[in-house]
């Protein structure tokens, strides 16, 4: 059975790839074809932990509620800046800065998530619940293929942290 924070660092080594995909692209194309996948990609993984990790390390980590509420925030800024980046045509200068800043905000959450949150979770959660959390992240991608019936909306990071108590 797969472990949940493996398969978020799964998807963590697929988003430092599809950045890095961004670089080498030679035409507007390829970057359009990158980037739609890679933006999708990010929306979905977002929904996903605020649907099935955060729900539980807001309860039970040592430090949870911070963790959760500034995991929430990155959230939204990566996906205000995806949502910047469809106001553009892709690869011009606006369009780069709004890639720049989800990437740029995306790093920063990897690199907080991967050293706070996720320890965070292993010390608490046994690995009969990660194992648990792994099948529902494993489902809720196959349920929500492609994006299907996801908002991909901004949430209040300290109404969420209420709301998941």
């Amino acid at each position: 059975m797969d472990d949940i924070t493996a398969l978020i660092l799964d998807d963590h080594t697929a988003f430092r790839r599809g950045f890095a995909r961004l670089d080498d692209a030679r035409n507007e194309q390829e970057l359009l074809a990158i980037w739609e996948a890679l933006a999708l990609h990010l929306d979905i993984h977002a929904e996903a932990e605020e649907a099935i990790l955060y729900p539980h390390l807001v309860k039970h980590g040592d430090d949870g509620e911070d963790e959760t509420a500034d995991a929430i925030g990155d959230h939204n800024k990566i996906r205000d800046a995806i949502a910047e980046a469809k106001l553009h045509p892709v690869g011009s200068e606006r369009w780069w800065a709004a890639v720049g800043t989800a990437r740029r905000e995306n790093s920063e959450h990897l690199a907080e998530e991967e050293d706070e949150a996720l320890p965070d979770f292993r010390r608490h959660a046994s690995t009969e619940l990660r194992a648990e959390l792994g099948q529902r992240w494993l489902t809720f991608y196959g349920e929500h293929k492609n994006g299907r019936d996801l908002p991909f909306r901004d949430k209040d990071p300290q109404r969420y942290v209420a709301d998941h108590r």
